[in-house]
């Protein structure tokens, strides 16, 4: 990177008050002027209206987001060294989950303090996203760095998310270090053997952010075991069947996996023989889940535990209204599904609805089902996604642990 002075960021008075409060992103009509010009990615200084040194960021010519912030210690200066002083602490924080599982997100954007990056470990290989232009800027130092602290040699880029158009980047994907896998690679969580797509498979291959989710769901599985003849499990938007194996593997008797891919539901498939787990104790159903609900619920089927994992039906605050309903049926027509006694685990990755709203949207359906429920748990994500207390945004997935009395 140039080692002349760095370009200056300058906000409009008042508008530095979030930056004040360690919130990391400087948006475009908060911005009074630039003096330079900047690079997509460069490092800034930004200052407020009156010169106060207030972060470095990483400048994004054409996002609504115009900054992203590195520090905001003045004496800091971002290079490779410091990049890799981030990474290891990033690192540093995920040790003790190396006792669970040998795939973990390394890195989570924001909460790391490296906005825009995304690392997912599956056993020896790195799926890293760079999703802004502050570390596309640093794409090279950064491979680097994780190669060397990580030991792993294979890095694959997956940086195919929507998030790349809204800071003007193009998509890209292959491999960065190392070769491209050439197979799924089987990871092991908890005990429970599962196999992961990095190339094809949504995300970087996985739902990292589910893993104590899927522990809970074990566990609860295991313990309606010992009190019933059986547990059937119901698993909704199952992708590759993560939370029907957990269950499976803890006691369950039967799980019902629905999604509307066939090809994700062959490797739930593949995932129930990795674990020695019957074809004939794990279904699978291509369909949309809505048109499933309907059809489980005209055919009499019930469920002592019940799985509503959709994707994100709420992208931003315009979809709010049309994603609270689609949130409030598909709990309604679980609700029609679920034994006395039994379990319902309702999640939403919609970042903007938040917790308190997911839980009245859930409690809209709770009522008109006319079921008397107890709400036993929140969830959220697991400790490899942590959520910075100034980056409220970072707080994406959200649950709910329902019991019916």
């Amino acid at each position: 990177m140039s080692t002349r002075e760095p370009p200056e960021l300058r906000l409009k008075p008042g508008k530095e008050r979030s930056l004040e409060r360690r919130h990391p992103w400087i948006y475009a009509s908060a911005v009074a002027r630039v003096a330079g010009t900047p690079a997509a990615g460069e490092t800034v200084c930004v200052r407020a209206a009156d010169g106060r040194f207030l972060a470095w960021a990483g400048f994004s010519p054409q996002s609504l987001i115009r900054a992203r912030v590195w520090s905001f210690e003045q004496s800091d200066r971002v290079d490779a060294d410091w990049l890799a002083a981030r990474l290891q602490r990033a690192l540093a924080r995920r040790e003790r989950l190396r006792l669970r599982t040998d795939a973990m997100r390394l890195v989570f954007g924001e909460s790391d303090g490296l906005p825009g990056l995304v690392v997912d470990r599956y056993r020896d290989l790195l799926v890293v996203q760079f999703l802004s232009a502050a570390v596309e800027a640093w794409r090279g130092p950064i491979v680097d760095a994780l190669v060397r602290l990580t030991g792993c040699d294979d890095v694959y880029e997956r940086s195919d998310a929507q998030f790349r158009r809204r800071e003007a980047l193009p998509p890209a994907t292959g491999a960065l270090h190392g070769s491209a896998p050439r197979a799924p690679v089987d990871i092991v969580e908890d005990g429970v053997r599962y196999r992961v797509d990095a190339l094809a498979g949504h995300k970087t291959g996985f739902y990292l952010d589910q893993r104590d989710n899927r522990l809970r769901v074990a566990r609860e599985a295991a313990r309606l075991a010992t009190e019933r003849d059986r547990v059937r499990v119901l698993n909704c938007f199952a992708y590759t069947g993560g939370f029907a194996i957990a269950a499976l593997a803890a006691g369950a008797s039967h799980a019902l996996s629905i999604d509307s891919s066939a090809d994700a539901l062959a490797l739930a498939a593949r995932n129930a023989t990795l674990n020695g787990i019957a074809a004939s104790a794990a279904e699978t159903w291509a369909s949309d889940v809505f048109d499933a609900l309907r059809s489980l619920r005209d055919a009499g089927r019930r469920f002592e535990l019940i799985v509503l994992d959709p994707p994100k039906f709420a992208p931003a605050a315009a979809h709010v209204q049309r994603a609270a309903r689609a949130y409030k049926e598909i709990n309604l027509k679980a609700l029609g599904l679920l034994e006395p006694g039994g379990l319902l685990f309702t999640f939403s990755c919609s970042g903007a609805i938040g917790i308190e709203l997911f839980q009245k949207i859930v409690a809209g359906a709770v009522i008109d089902s006319g079921a008397d429920m107890l709400l036993l748990a929140r969830l959220g994500a697991g400790e490899d996604h942590p959520m910075s207390m100034a980056h409220p945004e970072g707080e994406y997935l959200k649950g709910l642990l329902l019991e019916r009395a």
